[in-house]
């Protein structure tokens, strides 16, 4: 692959993880439909689509298969994740599209599979191919493994958990994956209290010495 290597990828995907988990995104992020012209956005869209299906947007959505009805991952915003100039992984989208487009034009060219030239070329294949070149992605010798796996994992946040969101926010918008899921409302001051216990009986009292930052006496 050219441009930057796979463990650049890598390092900017794990990093962009990390950062979700630990601060979460502080801004809304950049309205996906801003950049639905580009190739790179539409490669991932498609991506996106095939992890976690969608209907389509509207009529004659070529970038949304429209496998499923109801919302999918592209409409809970998972580009949106991916592209926010808040996580490293941003300025690599392009590359990883590309690599993602070099597979499906290997792909089609092995089927005999012609691809529009007015689309990116895995935006071009049908779901059924799109879906059988992605699950190879996972095999455990394929070079490119680890990058498809936590592209996945950030596709998942976006649809779980409304991870590029205030997840007060996220459900008040009617957040498509947190509505599949039925996420519960929090309480009118915005936190969530539950009138059970975990494990059915409440956990011990804190011991005395319990240092502030939680750490045992």
């Amino acid at each position: 692959m050219t441009g930057p290597d796979r463990r650049a990828i890598l390092k900017a995907l794990v990093a962009t993880l990390a950062g979700l988990s630990a601060d979460g995104l502080d801004s809304p992020v950049a309205d996906a439909a801003d950049a639905s012209e580009s190739w790179t956005t539409q490669t991932l869209e498609a991506f996106a689509d095939t992890l976690i299906p969608g209907a389509r947007r509207f009529p004659g959505d070529v970038v949304v298969a429209g496998a499923v009805t109801g919302p999918g991952a592209v409409q809970a915003g998972a580009v949106g994740l991916l592209a926010s100039p808040e996580l490293p992984v941003a300025p690599l989208l392009p590359a990883i599209a590309a690599l993602l487009d070099a597979r499906a034009v290997a792909y089609a060219a092995l089927r005999l599979i012609w691809l529009p030239p007015t689309r990116p070329p895995f935006v071009g294949l049908s779901f059924s191919d799109r879906t059988a070149l992605v699950g190879g992605l996972f095999d455990p010798d394929d070079l490119d493994r680890p990058i498809w796996q936590v592209m996945s994992l950030l596709v998942g946040l976006a649809f779980d958990t409304a991870g590029q969101q205030d997840t007060v926010e996220a459900l008040g918008q009617g957040h498509p994956g947190l509505a599949w899921l039925r996420f519960p409302e929090p309480d009118p001051d915005g936190l969530w209290r539950f009138p059970d216990f975990s494990y059915g009986r409440p956990l011990a009292d804190l011991h005395p010495n319990t240092t502030a930052s939680g750490s045992p006496a």
